[in-house]
């Protein structure tokens, strides 16, 4: 089993997904998933609270729908959540992060500030 935290790619581009695989390998465990109803069934047999990152545009279910069933399990519900979306609106984002996301990044967007977003909130979490 690996010491490093999980962090739980849930984003429908192929393209996404890989580029943040090659950037996080090593500093996390990563998982990535391709729609918002796979990342429910990974997280109901999985006990290690993931810090996720989450497309809001996905075709099985919404990234939107995904805060708000995380944000509404015992188990889940302070799991840290990174929207990672072309949606740039103010509205999109006052919507999410009233919803439980964390903290909301546009894309495109650079990997580098991506990370000091996640290690700016898993310092809330105790280890």
């Amino acid at each position: 089993m690996s010491s490093l935290k999980i962090l739980l790619i849930v984003d429908d581009e192929p393209a996404i997904r890989l580029l943040l695989r090659q950037y996080f390998a090593g500093k996390f465990d990563v998982v990535m998933l391709d729609g918002g109803s796979q990342a429910m069934t990974w997280l109901l047999t999985h006990t290690e609270i993931p810090c996720i990152i989450l497309d809001l545009n996905m075709p099985d279910m919404s990234g939107m729908d995904v805060i708000k069933a995380v944000r509404a399990s015992v188990m889940y519900k302070d799991a840290p959540i990174i929207v990672l979306s072309s949606k740039e609106s103010s509205a999109d984002r006052i919507a999410c992060l009233r919803s439980g996301a964390d903290d909301f990044v546009v894309k495109p967007f650079n990997p580098e500030e991506l990370e000091a977003r996640i290690e700016a909130l898993l310092r809330r979490i105790p280890s």
